[in-house]
């Protein structure tokens, strides 16, 4: 092949899984303060997205699937810019399972890199809640906007344990996905096509992600507390309970454990026996 096609080819699947190996080890190994801001910013930058996708399924009057679609058009912005302006997200993280399978990073390192990252992803997304809340964008178009925030998070803890946990599986099997087929990518814009439809399918599907529930659930209920956002809505006040400290921890705990276990397993643990294991080595 030419010089020009192997830079407009994409990265075949072995290739992509060298590569996932590679930064995995960068990742494991990288800096405290530069990993604690780059996953501050991937907290705000998946915020973002949801604000984005809050405010263009709002008085929608196309169909529930149509919808559903623009919606996620909409919340991919957050994990664009996770990936093109470069951000730290405990999602897409979990594929460091794969170098941690083949030796090169151990297990402390894996689980302290995840527990800094998840931390930094829940503060920046609760910092967002906050300026959201300061800044009157949940009283737009008469407080609707705020109604339909409140309506995705009530959604949201009204799942089951099991319904959490499968659902946040799901979910980050297409985002890590999204992050495989970005690794194949070699410009912006097949970066941008990589990640569109993957994320639009898991949010417009209602797939959980716990990083973006970090967001949209502590804003729901801050909305809550706001009578006229709580009349916009239509939803009863006795419908709210759960929109609560102990709602949003009985979502958050299996949907993060449910995205663990399809991104860890299911994408990087089945690519690592396909690519890289060898029966004949101990890794």
């Amino acid at each position: 092949m030419s010089d020009f096609g192997k830079f407009v080819d994409a990265f075949t699947p072995a290739e992509v899984a060298e590569k996932v190996k590679t930064i995995g080890v960068d990742k494991a190994n990288m800096h405290f303060l530069s990993l604690i801001i780059l996953a501050l910013m991937a907290g705000a930058f998946i915020a973002f997205g949801a604000m984005y996708y809050t405010v263009a399924i709002t008085d929608s009057t196309m169909a529930y699937g149509m919808t559903k679609l623009v919606g996620g058009v909409a919340f991919s912005l957050g994990f664009i810019m996770v990936v093109i302006a470069g951000a730290e997200l405990f999602t897409g993280n979990t594929l460091v399972v794969m170098a941690w399978a083949k030796g090169k990073v151990s297990l402390p390192a894996l689980l302290k890199t995840w527990t800094i990252v998840y931390i930094a992803n829940a503060l920046g997304a609760f910092v967002m809640v906050y300026l959201v809340y300061l800044s009157g964008y949940l009283d737009a178009h008469h407080h609707q906007v705020g109604a339909t925030a409140l309506k995705a998070g009530l959604a949201k803890v009204d799942n089951t344990l099991t319904e959490s946990f499968v659902l946040g599986l799901f979910c980050n099997v297409l985002v890590c996905l999204a992050s495989w087929m970005v690794y194949a990518s070699r410009t912006v814009s097949d970066k941008v096509l990589a990640i569109l439809f993957p994320i639009s399918a898991f949010v417009a599907m209602g797939f959980e992600h716990c990083i973006a529930n970090m967001y949209m659930i502590p804003v729901a209920i801050l909305a809550s507390l706001d009578p006229a956002i709580v009349a916009a809505s239509g939803v009863d006040a006795s419908q709210l309970q759960d929109l609560s400290l102990n709602g949003f921890m009985m979502n958050i705990i299996p949907v993060t454990l449910g995205n663990i276990i399809g991104g860890g397993v299911f994408v990087a643990m089945t690519y690592y026996l396909v690519f890289v294991y060898s029966p004949n080595s101990s890794k």
